[in-house]
């Protein structure tokens, strides 16, 4: 019989490796495959042993397909009478394509209409399809005039072999896939160390084969080596297999092999060995911990502080080890720690005699480990790019380099010479000295011009704060062009205490190695928290891009404690900051932004001030509402809070309760900008002081097709504004578009007037970048003297002035564009529900519109 073992991409040597030990014959190795040969026993042998493969197929026949009819006949001719079982469900997949067969679906039909006409023929019955959960599942592979056709021995695939527990308490974790987990194992020659037999010495030093697994994550790698380790074949439990619809499966053949699979495991109760699992993200570990735990595995596991020394400590004596390491899922912020404790491992002469395979995305662990790995296998966990690393044990990099390098070298065969030339020695990984006593490792040595940067800036910063009673403060913003990010320093208040840090990394250009990037972004996530005293939990690593539209911040993710959007912002307890005299809840996990913009401090200030002289205030484009809680901590009676984002008008509102701003006169809508702006111009409501800080760009849903450009749309955003200000009224807008050009005259055509007031808002701890946003006073003038005050001629401001008093003498105008706004809120003001979306509970009805 002919069968194939199919894989992931980059599996294919070690697949072909494992069939061959499980003693199969003719084994080869294909893209995406490996084939071997042999009777209806090997083909179960793979199925019940393989940790590899994803499915095991037998191939039933070969045939010409250069186009339908014979694709039919050929299948057709097939006799399907002797393979499928009596009443057996079917289903068939077809992949690849021909000159003329090139729809999938339409071959994968044509081949079962013949296998039915098949059986209707020889047996009188028509085989039943079930495409979901067929007894019999078939694939057709179509290539260029040639067709195979194949029964799938494993119905499921081999890798979905975590255990129900498991999954269920993984619930939102991420486990690596035991097939990925069992190619990382591979790489160390796990299963060589648990079959190993231990020597009178080994007895006497209670020295055992051990397993560090340096970044455990969800737990993934630790249920495949103790799997490994108990000799329990992958496929033991699984109660359904594909070839039960097959007419040549032989059930007491199978139950031998399952007896047999059975004393295997019994016989390796005797073994023994270690594995040490550790993780510097202690969410990972609590994860880990419990999968392990839910599978009966916790006596095979010993978990340990993320400490060098400690993971020593537990793995003893040993007689043959290996690390392996997950590092796909390790938060950005603790990269770095990570990394340095794999290389620290790597060195220790306990572990001189361990190889080294990690399961990551960026190729930095080479920085961390000072060598480059004996070779990579670029593999796609979840779907997306990452790659196994592996470095071999130390004795073997030092036996390679000595016979390199010794006097009878030139005995050693060309190749030999080759491969030991080009295994480096690691060396001493690069160290900073803080000041503190403890020195630091870092991938860059260059990393140290940046930590004296950041020393000095927090110095500065520090008694700048002090001096001006502010606790939450830019302590560094790309002030060395190599390491561009911004840093900000967060204090709790007493309610919250604590230092937080956000750590902002800005995209580097595309002539920047990501790589080398990288690096230097984790040597940041180092040192800064060394330097600026802050605990390694309560930093937090985020990107922004700086591009021609600005900054773009967006949701991260759903938080640690969050599920959905809304997460229960209101309700959720969170760290509290104050400014201003004020407390604002923020949130460092879920948002690229935590809900505050530190350059608007001054803006903000600016506000209360001119709030002193207003009666009502409106917000537009709220966010969370730090505006109107300054607002009404001036004095004004009256605030509208206007965003399209529920969760940001709940923050708002949380953000006003925690500061005593309760009552009927704070109203909170959750709306489009635009459109509400154009409902309230036909009411009675105008206010004495607006702020308007709209986002750069918005494409959000909640729009429908319509977009937002701060840039395009301003124009019509100010001049609706201009008409809800009372008399002698104004509004402040502010806008973080750094290319930012106000169209000054579109904008007096309208009667809109601006001053440029952005020099006296940009604070002391972001005077680096005067343009990190733009702000003015607008004022609504009568439209003569606003074209006046911006240089229009006479004649312009007279043929404007007769445009106004004569509409149909107006220029015909091209249709507006079809575009919107985005910002954040949540009921309609006028008290209707909003196309935006449903509309708050608590409604505000506003005046009724002019001439109704």
């Amino acid at each position: 019989m002919e069968f194939y073992a199919s894989c992931p991409e980059g599996f294919e040597s070690a697949l072909a490796d494992e069939l061959k030990h499980l003693g199969l014959s003719h084994v080869r190795r294909l893209k995406g495959r490996a084939t071997f040969e042999g009777e209806l026993e090997e083909g179960y042998r793979a199925c019940l042993w393989s940790r590899l493969a994803s499915r095991v197929f037998v191939v039933l026949g070969r045939f010409e397909a250069q186009d339908a009819d014979e694709l039919y006949d050929s299948v057709y001719d097939i006799a399907w009478e002797t393979i499928i079982r009596p009443g057996a469900t079917i289903a068939i997949t077809a992949r690849g394509v021909t000159e003329q067969l090139r729809n999938t679906r339409f071959s994968a039909l044509r081949a079962k209409d013949a296998l039915c006409d098949r059986l209707a023929e020889t047996t009188g019955r028509r085989a039943d399809v079930d495409a979901a959960d067929p007894d019999v599942h078939l694939l057709l592979s179509l290539r260029q005039r040639r067709a195979s056709i194949s029964l799938d021995l494993s119905g499921d695939p081999l890798f979905k072999r975590l255990p129900p527990a498991a999954t269920r308490a993984g619930e939102g974790a991420h486990v690596l896939r035991p097939d990925y987990a069992a190619l990382v194992l591979a790489q160390v020659g796990w299963t060589a160390l648990c079959e190993r037999k231990l020597t009178a010495d080994d007895y006497e030093n209670e020295a055992l084969p051990t397993l560090v697994d340096a970044s455990c994550a969800g737990g993934g790698l630790l249920l495949e080596a103790v799997n490994i380790l108990t000799d329990r074949a992958p496929g033991a439990a699984r109660e359904r297999w594909g070839f039960g619809g097959w007419q040549l499966h032989d059930a007491a053949l199978w139950e031998q092999l399952l007896a047999e699979a059975r004393e295997r495991e019994a016989a390796a109760r005797e073994r023994q060995a270690r594995i040490v699992a550790v993780d510097i993200d202690p969410a990972a570990r609590k994860t880990a911990e419990r999968m392990v735990k839910c599978t009966g595995y916790k006596r095979f596991v010993d978990f340990c502080a993320a400490k060098s020394a400690t993971v020593l400590d537990h793995a003893g004596a040993v007689a043959g080890a290996a690390v392996v390491a997950d590092t796909t899922e390790t938060p950005l912020s603790l990269m770095h720690d990570a990394m340095t404790m794999v290389g620290e491992l790597r060195r220790a002469p306990e572990l001189a005699s361990a190889p080294v395979a990690a399961l990551t995305r960026d190729g930095l662990l080479a920085r961390a480990l000072h060598a480059e790995p004996e070779h990579s296998i670029a593999v796609m966990p979840n779907n997306e790019e990452a790659a196994i690393e592996v470095w071999p044990s130390l004795d073997h990099a030092a036996a390679a380099f000595e016979a390199a390098t010794s006097a009878d070298a030139e005995e050693q065969t060309a190749g030999a010479q080759d491969k030991a030339a080009n295994t480096p020695m690691p060396e001493p990984a690069a160290m900073l000295d803080l000041g503190d006593g403890k020195p630091l490792p870092v991938l860059i040595p260059e990393s140290e011009q940046f930590a004296n940067r950041l020393r000095k800036n927090a110095r500065l910063r520090r008694k700048w704060a002090k001096r001006e009673g502010v606790t939450c403060y830019r302590v560094y913003d790309a002030d060395l062009p190599d390491y561009s990010a911004a840093i900000d320093l967060y204090e709790g208040c007493p309610q919250t205490p604590g230092r937080w840090l956000v750590i902002a990394e800005y995209a580097a250009p595309k002539t920047i190695d990501p790589a080398l990037a990288q690096a230097r972004m984790l040597d940041i996530l180092a040192i800064a928290p060394r330097i600026l005293d802050v605990p390694a939990e309560h930093v937090h690593a985020k990107a922004r891009m700086r591009s021609r539209g600005g900054s773009q911040y967006g949701k991260q993710g759903a938080g640690k404690d969050g599920s959905g959007e809304r997460a229960n912002i209101a309700r959720r307890r969170l760290p509290l900051i104050e400014e201003g005299g004020l407390t604002f809840a923020v949130n460092f996990d879920d948002y690229l932004d935590v809900g505050i913009f530190l350059d608007h401090r001054v803006t903000r200030n600016l506000v209360r001030e001119h709030a002193k002289q207003a009666r009502r205030f409106l917000n537009l484009f709220a966010y969370t509402g730090t505006a109107t809680c300054y607002a009404a901590d001036g004095g004004v009676e009256e605030t509208v809070t206007v965003d399209l984002s529920n969760t940001y008008l709940d923050w708002g509102e949380r953000n006003m309760r925690q500061n005593g701003f309760v009552g009927p006169q704070h109203h909170f809508v959750r709306d489009d900008v635009l459109a509400w702006i154009r409902d309230q111009r036909q009411t009675r409501n105008r206010w004495d002081l607006i702020f308007v800080d709209p986002p750069t760009f918005s494409n959000s849903s909640k729009m429908g097709r319509r977009t937002w450009d701060v840039q395009r749309d301003h124009v019509e955003l100010l001049a609706g504004v201009s008409r809800l200000l009372a008399q002698g009224g104004h509004a402040i807008f502010s806008c973080n578009l750094r290319g930012f050009r106000p169209e000054t005259r579109k904008l007096a055509r309208a009667g809109v007037v601006l001053e440029d007031i952005t020099a006296q808002t940009i604070p002391e701890d972001f005077a680096r970048n005067q343009k990190v946003h733009h702000c003015y006073i607008v004022r609504r003038l009568p439209i003569e003297d606003a074209m006046a005050e911006v240089g229009f001629s006479a004649e312009e401001i007279a043929e404007r002035t007769e445009e106004l008093r004569n509409p149909e003498a107006r220029k015909p105008r091209a249709a507006a564009p079809a575009h919107a706004q985005a910002g954040n809120g949540k009921s309609n003001f006028a008290g209707k529900p909003s196309s935006a979306g449903k509309p708050k509970k608590k409604k505000f009805y506003a005046s009724k519109p002019k001439g109704k």
